[in-house]
């Protein structure tokens, strides 16, 4: 069974910067992809970015340009980079590894999610 944990959320004003992380333990092996999805009520979880076992990144147009992703495969851990942040980035963040639809995370395994406010 795997086991993935967020860290980092909290909250933030506008165009500041936080750092997510997120470690997966258990019977994993190595991380072949990883995602990041948020989540605000009311609305359904949406994809923020993913990195494949090649590297290759992809971000939701929103984003691009102030977050960036990145994972050590061997390590099992992985990071988000929030930058200039805005008020709708406003969310729960949730880390999905190993997920056989990336750009949904079905199939993965999930974190218990944690939350990022942006607010003055």
């Amino acid at each position: 069974q795997v086991r993935v944990v967020e860290s980092g959320g909290g909250l933030v004003e506008p165009g500041g910067t936080l750092r997510l992380s997120c470690a997966a333990t258990g019977n994993i092996g190595v991380t072949h992809t990883m995602g990041w999805f948020r989540q605000t009520p009311g609305k359904d979880r949406e994809l923020v970015a993913f990195i494949t076992y090649a590297d290759n990144t992809n971000y939701i147009d929103s984003v691009k340009g102030r977050f960036t992703i990145s994972r050590n495969k061997v390590q099992n851990t992985g990071h988000l980079q929030m930058d200039s942040l805005k008020s709708e980035d406003t969310g729960t963040y949730y880390c999905n590894v190993n997920a056989r639809d990336l750009l949904t995370g079905s199939g993965g395994a999930w974190g218990q999610g944690t939350q990022v406010t942006v607010s003055s």
